[in-house]
């Protein structure tokens, strides 16, 4: 019977890392995140919904937002300040993972302000100036996986920033995304610089492919939609990952590799279980395989050290998977036109909770100014 920490150290030894996605600088002052760090996280991954959380949900940034004087800093200046200083404070915590890991963990990722999702110059441009103020080197910039991503991914990735490349949900596009990682590195490498210095996650969405497709299948109502529900988004996964394994074992990718490259290892995303009639580990336990990232936030983190099972699982029924994905196909269920709508629904869902926090912010320096 394995403990809390030795499920996280199982999965290590077969080759997926752990993050921890959530971060607030309650959780990094009194010692919660250094302690899931020695018990097993590897890693951590933020979005504008978690700083969101933190901010609203605390006192604790209080005193950095007043010092933040109103002819001085736009609220958006303040809330790079506060989000700067927690992930400087995560990054170091992870530092020596990232060392011993040779530089293929120990990140903590950053996401680049999600108005900028078709925007690919100023993309590059907000990458580039984060990465710069942040001076951290396992600091991940996070890079949403639209049409104008892609090519912010291969001009980041030439100039050796590490790029997490954040809401993938279809197949096709990760086939660009693996390709955008590489025309980078072929780049760095023709600029003269050092592959082995840089790293990249494509962090492919799960649950929220089954809500989608699950959706659809109950408004068809038969007996063979009712037998796929809850199966689309871990073959879809398993799909990806055989894909994975395709491209990083290819002789494009391998002639990178004898100069030091790194895989972009698939991470996966949304892994808290929405549908209360499943297993609320079954987007760990399902996904389990090398050279790859689980990205969990509480309530799923602690599900899995409590009774998570960690075997190889990710190369097993990949023939059910495709199978399943071509039922979807006789029924008339268009994944692709599901993910391309997951990717729209994502980055508005972010640009809101990013123009939250920056109210919050406003609210908070107004009410604290009163005061």
């Amino acid at each position: 019977m394995l403990d809390n920490s030795q499920r996280l150290e199982k999965l290590a030894e077969l080759g997926q890392s752990v993050w921890y996605d959530n971060i607030s600088r309650d959780l990094i002052e009194d010692g919660s995140l250094k302690r899931l760090i020695d018990n097993g996280v590897r890693g951590l991954t933020s979005n504008p919904s978690i700083f969101e959380k933190a901010v609203s949900g605390s006192s604790i940034y209080d005193e950095d937002i007043k010092s933040c004087l109103p002819e001085e800093f736009s609220d958006l200046d303040v809330y790079e300040k506060l989000a700067v200083k927690d992930i400087q404070s995560a990054a170091d915590l992870l530092q020596p993972i990232y060392v011993s890991s040779g530089k293929t963990d120990g990140f903590v990722s950053l996401e680049v302000n999600p108005h900028l999702a078709n925007d690919t110059e100023n993309t590059i441009a907000e990458g580039q100036r984060l990465f710069d103020l942040v001076r951290r080197e396992n600091l991940m910039i996070k890079v949403p996986g639209t049409s104008a991503g892609l090519p912010a991914i291969t001009e980041l990735v030439s100039r050796s920033i590490n790029v997490n490349v954040t809401l993938i949900f279809s197949n096709n596009v990760y086939s660009e995304v693996r390709a955008a990682y590489l025309a980078g590195l072929e780049r760095l490498i023709s600029n003269g610089g050092d592959v082995s210095k840089v790293s990249s996650v494509a962090s492919f969405f799960v649950s929220r492919v089954d809500t989608a497709v699950d959706l659809k299948l109950e408004e068809i109502g038969t007996f063979e939609s009712r037998q796929l529900l809850s199966t689309a988004a871990i073959a879809n996964a398993k799909q990806a990952y055989r894909d994975f394994q395709s491209t990083f074992s290819s002789d494009r990718y391998l002639k990178l590799q004898k100069l030091g490259a790194h895989p972009q290892k698939p991470l996966w995303a949304s892994t808290s279980t929405k549908n209360p009639d499943l297993s609320d580990v079954l987007y760990v336990d399902s996904l389990i395989g090398a050279d790859t990232v689980n990205t969990m936030p509480d309530i799923t983190l602690s599900a899995y050290k409590d009774h998570g099972t960690p075997e190889l699982t990710l190369e097993i029924g990949l023939d059910q998977s495709d199978m399943s994905i071509n039922s979807l196909k006789h029924l008339d269920v268009d994944l692709e036109e599901i993910t391309d709508n997951l990717v729209v629904e994502g980055v508005r869902s972010f640009q809101d909770s990013f123009d939250k926090l920056i109210s919050e912010i406003q609210v908070k320096r107004s009410s604290i100014l009163i005061n």
